[in-house]
């Protein structure tokens, strides 16, 4: 045990509080919490007690403002203190520290991965609550075997949710597949062999990496603008290569964020219309825009493959996408292909789609979704305003670049201990050199109070170039 950093009067807040630090070799931030848990198992801090604000902790012990936060932050995992915005840390009440979940259902989150807000008003969670008992009283059924691409009547709803959103297409063309994923290696398996090209924008969705590289495809980035791939670098890289295949990602692109907007969806239409390219259009937030210009693939119906996913605006665990085949194109093929690597969507979290569409549940979280992505991004904005990043307004993550003395190894290293999901350039970069640039997500299970103090935390580091080796 060292000698007491700092002693602080705390008024009515803390009538004393005394931080002791074990000189353990254990890194500062993680010897702050366990020094908080220290004091609430020993009596000297009580339930409710509110701690001392982060910078002037900072300030008083002579650590930088960093080390604090993530003090703070890991104490709040591990479920010692809460943090309220415009309020402060407190000590975590007993009842509220216990496990509610069955502990032998933990979840392991990725905080890398682009997810949606996570519904946290009571009154919608129960209402999901409600879809799922509903579904479980005709279980048995769910347990079967069904349809490769989705029942008829499940199609049908589908088709509905999609028409609402502003997608023409019938039942007949639809196909209701296990995730985004499954439909794009089922379609690339039809479109293309080892060693073809597939074209799609130099800076991409990493996903379509990972299933290039497994099916042997080459993947070319063409150049683009804030409105999308440019339609002459299009055609010039269509002359040139001779793909299989175009790969878009046009609304609310992963990771830049932006949409195209519809005078060069058209162009793009037209290029492959003029040379006959199949387009394979992979528009996962296309539900969570709330203003979303025709499918590219609607110019071109018999060239264009349709993916429309759940994840983005209802939930990644249901492993659902809606997947519309060319016209004029059997889906035999198609069926076959995702029956070889798949078999067939999950029946149990169909059915559990079709009823939240069907009961207005799945509209509710819709609705969830766009306001709390737009209340994030606005967040971002506040807080990250003397950085260089580029966000929309119902995007799950900004695309930021890094100043001169910052590196994309350094902000991963540095927050590597925080609920914050960030990734690198590199994961996206399919042509050129990667950007000095990170994606940080703003969704998933992170809460709005922690997430406000990552984001300072990164401006902070950013800032003053403080970086954890």
């Amino acid at each position: 045990m060292i000698d007491t950093i700092f002693y602080i009067d705390w008024n009515d807040a803390l009538k004393s509080w005394t931080l002791n630090l074990r000189d353990d070799g254990k890194p500062l931030y993680v010897q702050i919490a366990e020094a908080i848990r220290h004091d609430v198992e020993t009596g000297v801090l009580d339930a409710g007690d509110r701690l001392p604000p982060q910078r002037s902790v900072a300030k008083l012990v002579g650590l930088d403002f960093t080390t604090v936060s993530r003090g703070y932050s890991e104490a709040a995992k591990r479920g010692y203190i809460d943090t309220f915005v415009g309020r402060g840390s407190f000590i975590r009440k007993p009842d509220e520290t216990s496990e509610k979940a069955d502990p032998r259902r933990a979840l392991e989150e990725d905080p890398n991965m682009n997810m949606p807000p996570e519904p946290d008003d009571p009154a919608l969670v129960a209402r999901m609550e409600q879809g799922l008992t509903h579904v479980a009283a005709n279980l048995v059924p769910l347990l079967r075997y069904q349809s490769i691409i989705g029942s008829r009547q499940d199609r049908e709803t589908a088709s509905r949710w999609m028409n609402i959103n502003g997608i023409d297409v019938e039942a007949d063309h639809l196909a209701i597949t296990p995730g985004a994923h499954a439909s794009l290696l089922s379609i690339l398996t039809l479109l293309s062999k080892p060693g073809d090209t597939v074209l799609c924008e130099r800076v991409t969705y990493p996903g379509i990496r990972a299933i290039a590289a497994q099916l042997g495809i080459r993947l070319v980035g063409v150049r683009s603008d804030s409105s999308g791939i440019l339609t002459d670098e299009l055609d010039a890289a269509i002359q040139e290569h001779a793909p299989s295949a175009l790969y878009l990602n046009p609304t609310l692109q992963n990771p830049l964020t932006l949409t195209i907007p519809n005078k060069r969806r058209e162009q793009i239409a037209s290029v492959l219309d003029k040379y006959g390219l199949p387009l394979i259009e992979d528009d996962a937030c296309r539900f969570v825009s709330s203003d979303t210009p025709r499918p590219i693939s609607q110019n071109i119906p018999e060239l264009g493959w349709y993916i429309a996913g759940l994840s983005k605006c209802l939930g990644a665990g249901l492993r659902l996408a809606l997947t519309v085949v060319p016209s004029g194109l059997s889906k035999t093929h198609f069926t076959r292909a995702l029956q070889a690597s798949n078999v067939m969507a999950s029946p149990i979290t169909t059915a559990l789609m079709a009823r939240w569409i069907e009961d207005g549940t799945a509209a509710a979280v819709q609705k969830f979704v766009r306001k709390e992505a737009n209340r994030r991004q606005n967040l971002a904005t506040k807080i990250m305003q003397d950085q260089a990043f580029v966000g929309s307004t119902e995007a799950f993550n900004i695309w930021l670049k890094l100043p001169e003395g910052s590196s994309p190894a350094d902000v991963m290293s540095h927050m590597a201990n925080r609920q914050i999901g960030i990734m690198p350039s590199n994961a996206f970069t399919v042509t050129g050199t990667p950007d000095e640039a990170v994606r940080v997500c703003l969704g998933g299970p992170i809460s709005f109070s922690q997430l406000t103090e990552d984001l300072e935390a990164l401006n902070y580091a950013i800032t003053h170039q403080n970086w954890v080796p």
